[in-house]
């Protein structure tokens, strides 16, 4: 079933179709059975799942792009921050700069830190999620995306930045809580307690030795190498973090983060600096057989977010950083449908329903004290997104299978809205029992899933960006 916005079309599937007046073409097709698309929608609707707006974010740290970029890491070191986001001259949202960004296009390329302005090495028109997204949306955005930091928008302005690592953290804690008190199974699905068992066996058991490749990427220095020099060996890696060894064993890490904070704000020059200087001496490490959770922990309980692995022997043979780690753990959950027997739609809504069983519990009194400090900050000034001329209403006009037009407004927030409407208008048309998944293809005539609120914005977006009225 194909639908365009603001011109909608639905045809059967049997390629029977009109002309398209426009270059992205929105439609529906049968891929999921009718009991999960309808606990989907119901879940978005109804069930009041745990939204990113619930998640402990960040205040964001703002500056104009046209700031050098010295004055940006100044700022980013004197608010301990590892990204900030960067206003173009109508104070509208453009980018997105990261400690790895100052390592690696900046450092690394010996820019003039005091001339160069930010917009030259920021990354531009940063993804975003709507406050209302669902957490677990918010995060598989992420593990995707391979970024930690995404800007949080409610009501077309930025109100703060989500940190995967933050994300994940308190996700995990209260899956162990709840697997442990029993709570999120018995919650999770009726009937499917032995898929969640083996969800929870294959989230929590394996360890590191199982999600390392054969040929990781290291980056390795030595004592009296530059940060200079690190910094070159890094952005040829495409990593944000060294370790500094002696005879192939850890004695130090260096990461992107301590090149911002101990170098840049310091003023010390990284063509002179020495990385024994200003690197984490004999810092943490996992072996091998070190399960994937207990990684997590560590990481989580020593406030760092790179853990270098050595094997039986002491030696260097892997780093991890939150993000790697988060892959591993959505790769070996997303095997659990398939040795399981439940479909990957199914596994994705076994997974969806269980992070929320357990992110619903109450919270930890570490958390409860950081939620306290966060609510008590200065909420600083909300951020404008450029898309906030953007209105709450567009038009849509579907055909339905006998040529039929209907013609309709709705609410681009929600996701659910725009479904309603549809089985609203085309009724018996459309099998209640096997409802479809929405979809649009774009100019590249690549089909993109619409499976968020995020997703209807943007494509929202798009169609306003290509010209066509609301």
């Amino acid at each position: 079933m194909f639908l365009m916005c603001p011109f909608f079309q639905i045809s059967d599937g049997n390629g029977s179709n009109s002309k398209f007046p426009a270059n992205i073409k929105f439609h529906l097709e049968r891929t999921c059975n009718g009991t999960s698309c309808n606990n989907m929608l119901l879940e978005r609707g109804l069930a009041g799942e745990r939204t990113v707006k619930k998640l402990r974010l960040s205040k964001a740290l703002t500056v104009p792009d046209s700031t050098s970029i010295y004055e940006a890491c100044r700022r980013m070191a004197a608010r301990r921050v590892d990204a900030l986001l960067l206003t173009d001259s109508n104070a509208l949202l453009c980018g997105i700069l990261t400690d790895k960004d100052i390592a690696t296009r900046v450092i690394a390329r010996e820019l003039n830190l005091e001339e160069t302005p930010v917009s030259k090495v920021m990354t531009k028109n940063p993804v975003f999620v709507l406050s209302d997204t669902l957490a677990v949306e918010a995060l598989q955005k992420m593990v995707q995306g391979k970024f930690r930091h995404l800007p949080v928008v409610e009501n077309g302005e930025v109100i703060a930045l989500l940190d995967i690592a933050k994300c994940l953290y308190d996700a995990i804690a209260r899956m162990e809580r709840a697997a442990e008190k029993g709570k999120a199974i018995a919650a999770a699905v009726e009937g499917q307690s032995t898929f969640i068992e083996t969800l929870r066996e294959r989230m929590f058991r394996p360890s590191l030795s199982t999600i390392i490749t054969d040929n990781p990427k290291i980056v390795t220095v030595s004592p009296d190498d530059t940060v200079l020099a690190a910094a070159k060996k890094m952005l040829e890696s495409r990593l944000n973090s060294a370790v500094v060894t002696v005879e192939n064993k850890p004695r130090g890490i260096l990461t992107s983060k301590d090149i911002l904070m101990r170098v840049i704000a310091q003023n010390l020059p990284p063509e002179t600096t020495l990385v024994e200087k200003v690197m984490t001496p004999n810092p943490e490490c996992a072996t091998i057989d070190t399960p994937i959770v207990d990684a997590l922990h560590t990481m989580h309980d020593g406030k760092f977010l790179h853990l270098p692995v050595v094997d039986r022997d002491g030696e260097i043979v892997a780093v991890f950083d939150v993000i790697h780690i988060t892959h591993a753990a959505v790769a070996t959950l997303s095997q659990v449908g398939s040795t399981s027997g439940v479909n990957n739609e199914a596994t994705t809504t076994m997974m969806q329903k269980f992070w929320d069983s357990a992110m619903a519990l109450p919270p930890t009194e570490e958390d409860d004290e950081t939620q306290s400090r966060s609510d008590g900050a200065e909420t600083g000034r909300s951020l404008p997104y450029p898309s906030s001329n953007m209105p709450n209403t567009f038009g849509f006009k579907i055909q339905d299978k006998r040529g039929r037009m209907h013609r309709f407004t709705c609410e681009t927030r929600s996701l659910t809205d725009l479904i309603t409407a549809i089985l609203q208008r085309l009724e018996d048309d459309i099998d209640r029992n096997n409802l479809p998944q929405i979809l649009y293809e774009d100019e590249d005539h690549d089909k993109v899933v619409l499976a968020s609120d995020s997703d209807l914005a943007a494509a929202v977006e798009h169609a306003k960006l290509v010209g066509w009225k609301v």
